[in-house]
């Protein structure tokens, strides 16, 4: 079983920036691919960015230009460097790993506040 646990989540006022970090526990990571996962509440959980185990990036129209996703294989870590928050980007913030052998795997969540 592969564990992820994530921190850098708190509270900035719009127009600042949060670095969110996932730490894994497996050497799994290096050939998963990673994702961050946004819920806010009473919406659906939804896809803000992910990368793939070479690098490849896919984000959500609404961070793209803002938010860039990261990984380092060696230290099993992604990131999620988040700049100009809005409001709206209020949410609990979920890492997500998904790979051949064990499917997806998830962590418990941060939660990020962006005040007006």
């Amino acid at each position: 079983q592969v564990q992820l646990v994530e921190s850098g989540g708190g509270l900035v006022q719009a127009g600042g920036s949060l670095r969110l970090s996932c730490a894994a526990s497996s050497s799994i990571f290096s050939i998963s691919v990673m994702g961050w996962y946004r819920q806010a509440p009473g919406k659906q959980r939804e896809l803000v960015a992910e990368i793939t185990s070479g690098g490849s990036t896919n984000y959500a129209d609404s961070v793209k230009g803002r938010f860039t996703i990261s990984r380092d294989n060696a230290k099993r870590t992604v990131w999620l460097q988040m700049n100009s928050l809005k409001p709206e980007d209020t949410a609990g913030y979920y890492c997500k790993g998904k790979s051949p052998m064990f499917g997806d795997y998830w962590g418990q969540g941060t939660q990020v506040t962006v005040s007006s």
